[in-house]
């Protein structure tokens, strides 16, 4: 273990190969594998497991009984040396499981200001953006996407491979089995577009403008009866340029894996 001022509890056990910055305290009973990297000022709480290949970042909170780079549940994981990177300022709740990544990617990252609540799984080679909110029990599949500031309900199941889009709002005990493209509220199973996530948008500081605009997108996407290339194109000459229109763009026209998610017969609400 690297020198630095730690505060760690006589019955953890902390590998002599463990580099802990500054100010890290490491509760009763947990344990710190080789390999592991923790940036100062984090805490990790009583009856923790960090495996090797873990690499956090500086002032995390990790609550009691979560379980950090775990191998991948992958039968295709052959013990290949892989990380699980979680950035600053991220909280990690009780009983979380947070594996590390697989060949294909070789880690499974986590961004910076997150908030993962209890019981939430994030299994291999996914990649979490910064800020991003997931509730009680969320499961993620490998692969899956998740760009910042989205927020997931809890109990809501990610299928792997699945991207869903910066400012989304996922509803509690949804079933995302496609992609969910920035800005909107999907809800059910399987998730569907229900509108624009006005209420997260707007306490995020965006105008009434900018709402509209993505309005306009969406209403042309998912309303207009178009194929989705034909809505695209029709986007592209029919609403402004923004960074909002960009945004959207450049979700529906990125390679995936996934097909997108479609609305209801009729949109139910927006909020």
């Amino acid at each position: 273990m690297s020198v630095a001022e730690v505060d760690i509890h006589p019955t953890a056990i902390v590998s002599a190969g463990a580099k802990l910055g500054n100010g890290v305290k490491v509760g009763a009973y947990s344990v710190i594998e080789d390999d592991v990297e923790i940036g100062e000022g984090t805490e990790v709480g009583h009856h923790v497991v960090i495996y090797s290949g873990a690499r956090i970042g500086k002032y995390c909170r990790i609550f009691p009984n979560a379980v950090i780079a775990a191998i991948p549940q992958d039968l295709k994981f052959f013990g290949e040396k892989t990380l699980l990177v979680v950035g600053d300022h991220t909280t990690i709740r009780e009983c979380a499981t947070l594996h590390r990544g697989t060949i294909a990617l070789g880690k499974t990252v986590i961004g910076s200001h997150c908030f993962l609540m209890a019981y939430v799984h994030v299994a291999h080679d996914c990649v979490i953006g910064d800020n991003v909110i997931v509730a009680n029990a969320v499961q993620f599949g490998g692969h899956v996407v998740v760009d910042e500031y989205a927020f997931l309900g809890g109990g809501s199941v990610v299928h792997q491979f699945t991207r869903i889009g910066k400012h989304a709002m996922i509803g509690g005990a949804a079933k995302v089995v496609h992609d969910v493209p920035p800005f909107v509220t999907a809800d059910g199973v399987p998730a569907r577009f229900e509108g624009i996530n006005v209420v997260g948008l707007r306490r995020r500081n965006f105008s009434s403008a900018q709402i509209n605009a993505m309005r306009d997108c969406y209403r042309i996407i998912f309303q207009s009866g178009l194929l989705l290339r034909n809505a695209i194109e029709r986007v592209k000459t029919e609403v402004p340029d923004s960074p909002e229109r960009q945004e959207i763009l450049q979700f529906f026209e990125a390679p995936s894996k996934r097909q997108f998610i479609r609305p209801y017969t009729s949109v139910r609400h927006e909020g």
